[in-house]
């Protein structure tokens, strides 16, 4: 039974942190940028901080975009942490619209308090920087010991917009009740970064190896 998780390493984030949260939790992982490696792995992981459309640029010069759409389609256990999770979807509105990999029908919109009832722009600032709680709509199979409202660690300014209601594992509010997290079968996506959240987050990786243990 394998369960060697591929990390793509496509210049984007930070990978070394994911990479080693992954080995606290006793994964086999592999940092890899080649779609061979990715193609044969039991697992895949897709972080990611930046620009959205510089992602999509250097998936596309590394010839990636196909092996990731191919593998989450395969039904191979699939993780995407932040901007992991924004490029899932069909395009962001982050310096003008920009496509993305399209595996979720929705958009990635930036926060935009001006318009809130009690205008809270002055005191919640872009990014959304820091600890806040995850709400639970439906558990995932990776959150095993994970409590409801737990607390993760966000820096973002967008967020994603779900066509379908149905993928949203978790929600949080800052400032709007905005989607943290997907889960659909074998695809799960964070909005948070796990590889920083201290427990909770070990816990979602240690899940998430566990699921791809399972499947292997």
């Amino acid at each position: 039974m394998g369960n060697m998780i591929a990390i793509i390493d496509y210049g984007m984030g930070n990978i070394r942190s994911v990479e080693k949260g992954f080995l606290k939790v006793g994964a086999d992982v592999r940092i890899t940028s080649d779609p061979k490696v990715i193609a044969d792995a039991n697992g895949v992981v897709l972080p990611g901080v930046g620009a959205f459309r510089d992602c999509m640029a250097n998936l596309e010069k590394l010839k990636l975009i196909d092996v990731i759409g191919n593998e989450i389609n395969k039904g191979k256990p699939f993780l995407g942490i932040c901007l992991g999770l924004q490029l899932l979807f069909t395009e962001s509105e982050e310096f003008g619209m920009c496509k993305g990999l399209d595996i979720f029908p929705g958009r990635v919109v930036r926060f935009n308090f001006e318009s809130l009832p009690e205008a809270p722009a002055g005191r919640l600032k872009i990014p959304h920087m820091g600890w806040n709680t995850a709400k639970i709509e439906r558990r995932p199979p990776i959150f095993e010991g994970i409590p409801d409202e737990a607390y993760f660690y966000f820096v973002h300014s967008f967020y994603v917009v779900p066509m379908d209601a149905g993928i949203v594992a978790t929600k949080t509010v800052y400032g709007i009740d905005f989607c943290s997290m997907i889960w659909k079968d074998n695809v799960f996506a964070t909005q948070f970064h796990p590889e920083k959240s201290q427990q909770m987050g070990l816990k979602i990786l240690s899940g998430f190896n566990s699921f791809v243990k399972e499947r292997g």
